[in-house]
């Protein structure tokens, strides 16, 4: 008789936590990222447009990096691949001193770009991490409890961005905020990887290459089979791009939208862009507990297809209403990126960490989707939230169509 699988195993508990810390990290650089999107159109003169270039220096290091940091796990394992992430992390962090001095947006997207190398090293590393600290059965709500903490750091990334935010109204031409805050930034993640180093890792049996259950076993039958003949993984890497491309839109306009449509200052609306965060940390809690009880796939359409509703009512401009909807689109948003992660590696026996990368590398949407969204934005904001409708149908289809893409799975 099967017995129902432990979230993890008392062995893995503080390599797990170490991990999980991960995921906080990197979720307050990406949305902070998204605060300095409005701080540099204030304080360097920039259009919404030519701004949208932060989300394409941070996600396009996701197309870059991906392969090479799932290549480098491969052969040197998680803590090392962990490890590089954080370096470049640090150095991109300290990168934004000279890039202050210079007051030159060129160089704070070069900085941006090698800090974000160090968070999309650290995302195709810690997915298959988690995954693999406990059963494959409940390795979505290990990812989803996981990133639930990412949800923590997007609450700290744009509160911390309301002050600078706050400070270049007080000085136009103010970078110093930015400068000290990153030094900070990188003190800190300089600190973990010191930390990390010394964490002793128990011997890891990584459940989604051998497991007891029957799915997992015919994932290692399978193994022959090329990656890209796996259905459910190739939707999940369109998914994923569609899914972060509507993150990026989403997040970049976010204080835009709260200074046009609901005329609140930039810093203001910054605190609600970190009330939204608050928002997606519920989703998520929310969202591990449904799935003991709601199969993932299942979920992940219901929440798509919220997220469909909220856009349209966005789009709409129709001030505190539009506004409560565009604060709910964090809560939805909230399971899809873990869910997409973990739906994709399913079954795939040692092509896992192969996979791993593939879906990173989706990330790149994040980069190109907000340059489309401030065309739009230039002329009315509020319209340009039409256009993640169309990524959330695409993560709705996944959703639905998931039984059928991956066969091992009962509906």
């Amino acid at each position: 008789m099967s017995t129902k699988p432990n979230f993890t195993e008392s062995k893995y508990i503080v390599v797990l936590i170490f991990v999980t810390s991960l995921f906080l990290m990197w979720g307050v650089s990406m949305t902070l990222g998204d605060t300095l999107n409005k701080h540099f159109q204030n304080v360097l003169h920039i259009s919404k447009f030519r701004s949208a270039y932060v989300q394409l220096s941070i996600f396009g290091a996701y197309a870059v990096m991906g392969i090479p940091a799932g290549l480098f796990m491969k052969r040197f394992g998680y803590k090392n691949g962990v490890l590089m992430g954080l370096a470049f992390y640090a150095l991109g962090a300290f990168l934004f001193v000279p890039a202050a001095n210079a007051e030159s947006f060129a160089f704070f997207r070069i900085a941006l770009f090698i800090l974000a190398c160090g968070m999309a090293t650290l995302e195709t590393v810690a997915h298959p991490f988690v995954a693999a600290l406990g059963d494959q059965r409940t390795s979505d709500q290990r990812i989803n409890f996981a990133q639930a903490f990412n949800g923590v750091g997007g609450v700290i990334g744009p509160f911390v961005g309301s002050f600078i935010l706050q400070s270049g109204l007080e000085h136009s031409n103010d970078l110093i905020a930015v400068k000290h805050l990153y030094i900070i930034i990188g003190c800190v993640v300089a600190a973990v990887a010191l930390m990390f180093s010394f964490v002793k890792i128990p011997a890891i049996t990584d459940s989604h290459v051998v497991a007891e259950d029957a799915y997992a076993v015919a994932g290692v039958e399978d193994a022959d089979v090329s990656l890209f003949k796996q259905k459910h993984f190739l939707f999940a890497v369109v998914a994923q791009l569609f899914n972060v491309a509507a993150q990026g839109g989403t997040w970049a306009f976010f204080i835009n939208y709260g200074s046009e449509v609901m005329h609140f200052t930039d810093s203001h609306s910054a605190r609600f862009f970190s009330f939204s965060m608050v928002m997606m940390m519920i989703g998520r809690f929310a969202g591990t507990a449904l799935m003991r009880f709601i199969k993932p796939y299942k979920l992940l359409s219901i929440f798509a297809a919220g997220n469909i509703i909220m856009c349209i009512i966005v789009a709409q401009g129709f001030g505190w209403p539009s506004f409560v909807a565009l604060l709910f689109i964090n809560f939805f948003f909230s399971i899809m990126f873990p869910t997409i992660f973990s739906l994709g590696l399913k079954d795939l026996g040692p092509k896992t960490q192969q996979a791993s990368s593939f879906i990173v590398m989706g990330v790149v949407g994040g980069g190109v989707f907000p340059l489309l969204m401030g065309l739009i934005a230039n002329h009315n904001v509020a319209t340009a939230y039409y256009m993640p409708i169309i990524c959330y149908v695409v993560i709705f289809l996944f959703g639905f169509l998931y039984p059928r893409l991956n066969r091992k799975v009962t509906a």
